[in-house]
């Protein structure tokens, strides 16, 4: 494409002096906090990690992009708001870019272009993907500075549309669409990303949902043997299955239950006194909550276990909610402050989804569309390393992914390549100039 140097037509004058646009300025960028991204990914070590799990048999004197630099380029283009491989096409010149993979701004080469990485996502293999999801665990473990002594495991599924014939797509009756329904675990008290699973757009089965516990667990009690463990999910992660399988392996879980009759006549005493309160309650629009702990045994369970009952009565009626638990402590602090706390998950989900476009599976083939979630993990790993290197108690430990990318990775910069270094040059009147020099700093003080 011809570099257009014309004036811009049509800019009303200024206190009576013309403005005259072009594109002209040479090496700019509008993405220089994409370098703050290169320190994290390279302190993960992500792109390398996955790449390590990809056989590359091309010939090696006619490779022109390593698969190391096409992952390091895909996973940062996904964080900086590039999430469709068509960008490759309009990045692979950016200065900015071509530096985060080690190219150098002006006289380096041209990064990949889109038909390179489209076919790299659909040359992996069903081992490769598995390698490389049991690396994304790794990376979960390895970027704990000391081994915890518990960890949260929040398990939920995401409904992603599709709109074609994609390999795994079903029609879901409760979405209404034909979707995947991609299964996320994150670990609920750093919001660090364990596994993203592609999957047909189903509930999961009780065999499903035990072979992707069994999978993620036995490779993170791989790197840390004996840390504690708890499962949190709601009503259809709570199969015997599951069930079964966390209790004959030490794992704490807490997992919605669906309501039944027999369970609803079990809580019928407090239900009563409930909605008795609640009738005689000063305040027409209070609510009126208990407690509960059942020993109960499905059809379907081996055994007897514990349930709480939360029994609620509001303008809206008597409302009971259930979780079955194999943990002790009383059945209030259990249900709000165990339990509930999984509704944080949803916002996790929504980084990942919304923030970073991890719905953006539209390859035929299932496998491919696996490994863009596992570029997209990726993604969410150096927004929230970026995150994380912010200093505690700031509000930018607590930005969405969006924010952090609007201000501190679309920063405006010129480029200029000379013999013996490349100059960078930021807006003086950039207003986020002492997060960003602060973060540089941080990442320079961890340098090997």
């Amino acid at each position: 494409m011809q570099e257009h140097t014309g004036y811009l037509p049509g800019l009303s004058p200024i206190a009576g002096k013309q403005i005259h646009a072009a594109f002209d300025g040479g090496m700019l960028s509008s993405n220089a906090g994409v370098l703050l991204l290169r320190e994290v990914g390279r302190r993960l070590g992500i792109a390398d990690r996955l790449a390590a799990c990809l056989p590359d048999r091309r010939d090696p004197a006619r490779i022109d992009h390593t698969v190391a630099e096409m992952i390091g380029f895909r996973t940062m283009a996904i964080a900086a708001g590039y999430e469709d491989a068509d960008d490759c096409d309009a990045l692979r010149c950016e200065p900015v870019f071509k530096m985060a993979v080690g190219r150098l701004p002006e006289s380096g080469e041209p990064l990949c272009s889109q038909p390179t990485m489209s076919r790299l996502e659909n040359a992996v293999s069903r081992v490769a993907l598995v390698r490389m999801m049991a690396a994304m665990v790794d990376l979960f473990c390895d970027s704990w500075k000391q081994v915890p002594g518990r960890i949260e495991l929040d398990i939920d599924d995401t409904e992603d549309a599709v709109h074609g014939c994609q390999q795994l797509a079903l029609f879901n009756a409760y979405y209404d669409s034909h979707c995947f329904l991609p299964i996320h675990i994150y670990e609920a008290t750093s919001g660090k990303p364990v596994a993203a699973i592609l999957r047909p757009g189903k509930t999961p089965s009780g065999t499903e949902v035990r072979t992707i516990l069994k999978h993620v667990i036995r490779r993170i009690r791989q790197n840390w043997p004996k840390v504690e463990i708890l499962v949190r999910g709601d009503s259809h992660y709570g199969r015997p299955e599951a069930l079964d399988w966390c209790e004959d392996n030490g794992i704490g879980y807490v997992f919605g239950l669906s309501g039944n009759a027999v369970l609803r006549a079990m809580v019928a005493p407090i239900a009563e006194d409930v909605a008795v309160r609640r009738a005689t309650h000063r305040d027409s629009d209070a609510k009126v909550r208990r407690y509960g702990e059942l020993i109960y045994a499905a059809r379907s369970w081996r055994q007897e276990r514990r349930i709480v009952a939360r029994v609620e009565a509001s303008d809206q009626g008597c409302d009971s909610r259930f979780v079955v638990t194999n943990l002790g402590g009383k059945a209030k602090a259990l249900y709000e402050r165990v339990y509930c706390a999984r509704g944080q998950m949803e916002n996790l989900i929504k980084a990942h989804k919304t923030h970073l476009a991890s719905d953006r599976t539209s390859c035929h083939d299932a496998r491919a569309n696996q490994f863009r979630l596992i570029l997209h993990s990726a993604a969410y790993w150096l927004m929230h390393g970026l995150r994380a290197a912010a200093p505690r108690r700031s509000s930018w430990r607590v930005a969405q992914f969006d924010t952090l990318r609007t201000r501190l990775i679309k920063v405006a910069a010129r480029v200029v390549e000379k013999g013996t270094r490349i100059k960078l040059a930021l807006p003086t009147a950039c207003p986020d100039k002492a997060i960003i020099t602060h973060l540089a700093r941080a990442f320079a003080a961890q340098a090997p």
